[in-house]
């Protein structure tokens, strides 16, 4: 059951994902070709609400997509199971949010 319920839980961080990459992919595009500096870009980012939630979104879909991922690629390659599974899964989850969501807090909250 647990297996079920982490095969839908990765698809749906994937569904999530994918608007969350067209829109990344959209805004860099347009800020490449618009010549913005890294300056201008942190200046429309820095206190944005929109903004920290929809990298924050997105950072929490990638990293729960990542470590279910992770947690497969470990189980068929390296044979673990259980505890040792369970341990690498939610550590490299808590990882990817805490260093992912150190980055949204990094261009979205006012210094």
């Amino acid at each position: 059951m647990l297996d079920l319920r982490l095969y839908m839980l990765q698809r749906l961080s994937a569904m999530l994902m994918a608007p969350f990459v067209l829109v990344h992919l959209g805004v860099m595009i347009y800020a490449i070709q618009g010549g913005l500096s890294a300056g201008e870009i942190l200046g429309r980012t820095r206190g944005s609400l929109p903004w920290f939630l929809f990298y924050g979104g997105f950072v929490a879909a990638a990293s729960v997509h990542a470590a279910i991922g992770l947690r497969v690629i470990a189980a068929e390659t390296l044979g673990l199971r259980g505890r040792a599974l369970a341990v690498l899964t939610w550590g490299v989850g808590a990882v990817l949010l805490g260093l992912g969501m150190y980055a949204v807090f990094a261009v979205t909250v006012p210094a």
